[in-house]
Order: structure tokens, then sequence, then C-alpha cells
């Protein structure tokens, strides 16, 4: 009970400090803005919507009937960004959460065991992150083909070896705390000590990098989707739609701009909630 209460009250002031950071609160209220257009991208405008071709209306300007224009295809901009965001998000999401996971596996045992595990496992990542991060995503898409899955598989590999790093450094900084000796001394395992002690008092760093990471694999996602790696049409997706769109941009800039900026706000407002978190899990702030 005794650590439940003080569970709550260590989240109830962390939120305390995030909400009087207005910056971040601005952040996280675009991004809860952007996640609830796409869950509900359904009933706010069917997905066929974003597929029906109609070239009677092919490369129209913003209106009340399509409120973000059309494209080359007389397809809704706004219903494809909308149903789009779905594919963009979810990479981002999905690349992160698997790399924390592995790379967090992989960091807690390099740090906490150290040794010999330490030095092959760190190898391990630091080669794979002499390899420019760009270059080893466009390697694998290569190898493995274009396709939405293949694009995830790359941006997974490609985010494994820093998180490592990062949870690596992250452990070692509470390893040798005297809590963690206790409960050596107290006969816990191994297992126990990582997941009970280790891992919760080495998270703060990891998750205020996590939220950032997301914005940042959406980016690369976008990137590779450009370039024709990722979605297949008529899949839409916001860096495709970016691709079909670039050779319109004098005489429609309208098929660049909205996905441009369903991109830019979306990787914005998850850097102001990295930074707010940041700010609030830092205890040097807690007085």
């Amino acid at each position: 009970m005794g650590k439940e209460i003080k569970k709550k009250s260590n989240t109830a002031e962390v939120w305390k400090r995030f909400r009087k950071n207005k910056i971040a609160m601005f952040g996280l209220i675009i991004f809860i803005s952007i996640v609830l257009l796409v869950v509900f991208a359904d009933l706010i405008s069917p997905y066929r919507n974003a597929l029906a071709q109609n070239i009677a209306d092919r490369l129209q300007g913003p209106s009340l009937k399509h409120w973000f224009g059309t494209d080359s295809y007389g397809r809704d901009i706004f219903a494809r960004i909308i149903h789009g965001g779905r594919r963009s998000l979810s990479m981002g999401i999905i690349a992160v959460a698997v790399g924390i996971t592995v790379g967090g596996i992989l960091g807690s045992c390099a740090g906490y065991y150290g040794g010999k595990a330490d030095v092959f496992i760190m190898r391990i990542m630091d080669t794979i992150m002499g390899i420019p991060f760009m270059l080893l995503a466009l390697s694998i898409v290569a190898a493995l083909g274009a396709g939405l899955v293949n694009v995830l598989i790359a941006l997974i590999i490609s985010m494994i070896p820093s998180y490592t790093r990062i949870i690596r450094s992250a452990i070692l900084t509470v390893v040798g705390q005297d809590y963690i000796e206790a409960a050596r001394a107290c006969g816990a395992k191994d297992r126990y000590v990582i997941i009970g002690h280790v891992i919760p008092n080495a998270i703060g760093p990891v998750i205020v990098q996590a939220t950032m990471s997301v914005g940042t694999m959406i980016i690369w996602g976008a990137s590779m989707s450009f370039l024709g790696m990722g979605v297949q049409p008529p899949t839409p997706e916001w860096g495709y739609m970016l691709s079909e769109g670039k050779d319109f941009m004098t005489t429609a800039s309208h098929l660049v701009i909205f996905p441009g900026l369903a991109i830019v706000l979306t990787a914005l407002s998850l850097n102001l909630l990295g930074d707010g978190l940041r700010d609030a899990l830092d205890p040097r702030l807690r007085d």
C-alpha cells in the first residue's frame, strides 16, 4: 500500500510539473488532436473517400466540399491525410516500442553484468551505429524489397543500437547504488533486481528519448515512402503523398503543403512533449 501511495504521489508530482510547462502542454494538445483524428478517421471521412478517384475534380484547391483540396486523381486530400496518418504514426510508435524492448534487454545485460557480455554486445552495436542511419535503412529495404513492413523492419534495426547504448548508460548510473547492493545481499535474483529495481530507476531518460524518437521515426518513414520504398499506391501515407505532389508544387501547392504540415506538426508536438517530460522527470527540479 505504501509503495502504491508513493508511486501515485510521484506520478502526480511529475504531472503537476508538466502542466506548468505551457509549451509542453501545447505539444500534448496538438499530438492528442492528431491521434484522435487518426483513430476516428472512419467516422470523420470513410476510407473509400481516400481512394475514390474523380478526374473531374482533380487538382481543386481547398473548399467546403474538399477541406484540403484534391490531388491529381481527384481524391480528397483531407481523407488521405487522416487515414494515411495511421500508417505514419504506426511506423513511428512500433519502431520505437520494439527498439526500446530489444535495446532494453541488450542494454540491461550489458550495463548490469558488464565484463565480456558488455564488450560483446556494445561492439556489435558500435558496428551497426558506424553505418549512417539512412544508408543502413535503405540497404535493408533494398535487400528485403519495398513495402511498409520492410520499412518498419529497417527502422527497428536502425533504432536498436541507440537505445541499447542509452539504456546501458542509464543503468550504469544506478547499478552501483546502495539499494541495488542491498537487493543482491538479500539473495534477489538478477532478473528481479533488473526488472524491479534497475530499470524503473533508469527509465526517465529512456521515456524522454522515446517520445522524441517517435517523431524522428515518422520523418524517416515518410522519407522512405517519399523515395518509393514504403507504402505502394494507392495506399495513403504522408511521405508518399509528398512524393505524388512534388510535380505540382507550382500549380497546386496544397498537394505538398498539407501532408508536409501533418509531418511537421506531429514531429514538433512530440519534441515539445519530450522537452516537457525531460523537465518534469528531472529530479533536480523537484524542489
